[in-house]
This record gives C-alpha cells, structure tokens and sequence, in this order.
C-alpha cells in the first residue's frame, strides 16, 4: 500500500470508532445511573469477568477502577469454572463484559452470581442475549449494525473494544465523583513511577528539623556563614524571635552586599524581606513552577503563623523525580 493508502486507512478506523462513541453516547440513561448506584453502594469489591478480547479490555476497567477508590479485580471465566468462583462473595458485584453476549465460558460465572444473590450488570450489544436476561442492569454498547468493527473483515474486535473500554472508563469517573475520591488518595495508589512522582507534596520531600538553616535576625554575618556552610544549602532563614520567617539569605545575597565588613553587619541588612513561601500540601510540580517563575533555587515551607517548618531546594525536587 502507499503511504496516502495507509493514512487514509488509518483514519478510516478512528473515524468509525469515533461513531461507535457517538452512538454509545445515546445509550446512557437510567440503567447507567442505577448501575453506578449499585456499585457505589456495594459492601464488598466489584469483579471484572471478560473472555477473550473482552476480557483483556475487563483486566484494564478493573485495573482503573481499583487505582480510583473501587475495590476490583478480575476474575477469568474459565478460571473461575475450577475453583475461583471462590473469589465472589454474596458482598461483591459482578460486571460481566461480552459483545455478544452469548458467550458459553461466561455461563458458570454468570450461574453462580445468580444462585448466590450476587448483583449482576452486563456490559454487551445484545439487549436479548442469554447474559443480558440473567443480569440485573445492562449497559449497552452499540451493536454491529449501529456501528460496525472497524476491522475491514467485520471480524476483529476494534469499534467493540473501544466502546467497551470506554464504558468502563465513565463508570470508573462517576464513581470517582460519586465517592469524592481526592489526588492524596489517588497519590496512596500510585506511590511508584512518574505519576506518584508529580502527585508528592512539599511536605513529602521537605528537608525539616536539624537541617533547617535557620539564624536570628541579630546574628552576625561571621556566625551565620558558618551555619550556612555547614547546611550547605545555599541559603538562610532569618526569623525573628517568635520563630516567624521575617527574610531570607542567598547567594545572590551575599554578592549584592559584599564588601570589606560584611562579616561584622547583622544578618538583618543582608537579607531580603518577605521571601516567598509555600505551605507544605502544596504539590512539588506548583512548587517547582514557583522557583522557575522567580528564578531561585529554595523556598521555605511555613506553617499558618509563618513559623519555618521545611526547606524545599530544586535539588531535592531533582531526585524525588519531581522534574
């Protein structure tokens, strides 16, 4: 095929998968809102079970649905059918995914929930199918006719797939509005990798207690260049005597003011006044924002009476992976 060939193919399927969206988008109604009922009401965990095509698209809503404040997992049919009917309790609820619904390695699973009592909705395309009838609420995805496979031969799960997939992604977000799921819980589930990265607050990666460099404002500039180099952060807090951070000494400080008696002055004339501060739930990415905006290095994370509780410096940033 020519490259103009494999373009246009290319946006043929997004162009037919879009449709199938747009056709799911018509479906939505009361059984969508009932389901997400059930499920935020549900005592126990909410089990994923899929064959084939749809359940590795099941194995993705239970993943998302898990990391979002919904306890799941996913449970294979055919595991299911020797001994993992086990995992089910009379607690849980079942969301069982198939196009057509007439899926013969579902029937156990399906058997099962309804002999226990265990609520039931079904994710297929087929209102009549035999798993349709069984479960308590059907969400609809399109059927072939209102949105065919964008595969050439009709065959390939394609246009089915994404609209499945993105059945489970709205109920995954109407829960996460329903429960008032928040980032610090988000951040609980996610503590590896990039993603955990960007979530972490100041008060996660804050040098704190003895590390601080903190001087009075009366003290020396010879006594507080010791304390500097010995925090080797490059910077002081000056507070006053309650403990308020009242300024703030950089390198850049000490530049501006050098001269031959800058030793003897008191730190109150080399710093600056009023330096910015952050609190310490800020997320380190706004943080980072900030020292990029203002071109330095450190803030001071301070508490409501602007007490000096931490210290973030864009080298701790640097290694939490924050940038």
């Amino acid at each position: 095929m020519l490259a103009e060939e494999l373009i246009a193919s290319a946006g043929r399927v997004i162009d037919m998968e879009i449709h199938g969206l747009e056709e799911m988008k018509k479906n939505f109604g009361d059984s969508f809102v009932k389901a997400i009922e059930m499920m935020t009401k549900i005592k126990g965990r909410l089990i994923v079970s899929g064959m084939g095509k749809s359940g590795h698209i099941g194995q993705k809503i239970a993943a998302t649905l898990a990391s979002t404040g919904t306890p799941a997992f996913f449970v294979h049919p055919s595991e299911a059918s020797h001994g993992d009917l086990g995992m089910l309790t009379k607690d849980d609820l079942l969301l069982t995914i198939s196009n057509s619904g007439e899926s013969k390695e579902m029937g156990d699973i399906i058997s099962f929930s309804r002999r226990f009592g265990i609520p039931m909705v079904a994710i297929t395309s087929n209102p009549e199918s035999t798993m349709a009838k069984a479960a308590d609420l059907v969400l609809l995805i399109p059927s072939k006719k209102e949105a065919p496979e964008a595969c050439p031969l009709g065959l390939a799960p394609t246009t089915s797939t994404t609209t499945t997939l993105a059945m489970g992604d709205a109920i995954a977000v109407a829960l996460i509005e329903q429960k008032g799921f928040t980032r610090e819980e988000f951040h609980d589930r996610h503590p590896g990798g990039k993603l955990g990265n960007v979530l972490l607050r100041a008060r996660d990666v804050m040098v704190t207690g003895d590390d601080l460099p903190l001087v009075p404002k009366e003290m020396k500039m010879s006594d507080a260049l010791v304390v500097m180099t010995a925090k080797s952060w490059g910077c002081l807090g000056v507070v006053d005597k309650e403990g308020r951070l009242v300024g703030m000494i950089t390198d850049g400080d000490l530049r501006r003011h050098m001269s031959a008696n800058i030793i003897e002055q008191p730190v109150s004339s080399v710093m600056t006044l009023n330096p910015k501060t952050v609190v310490p739930d800020i997320l380190c990415v706004e943080a980072l924002r900030l020292m990029n905006t203002k071109k330095i290095t450190s803030l001071f994370v301070v508490d409501g009476e602007n007490k000096p509780i931490g210290l973030l410096h864009v080298h701790s940033l640097l290694m939490a992976g924050v940038a």
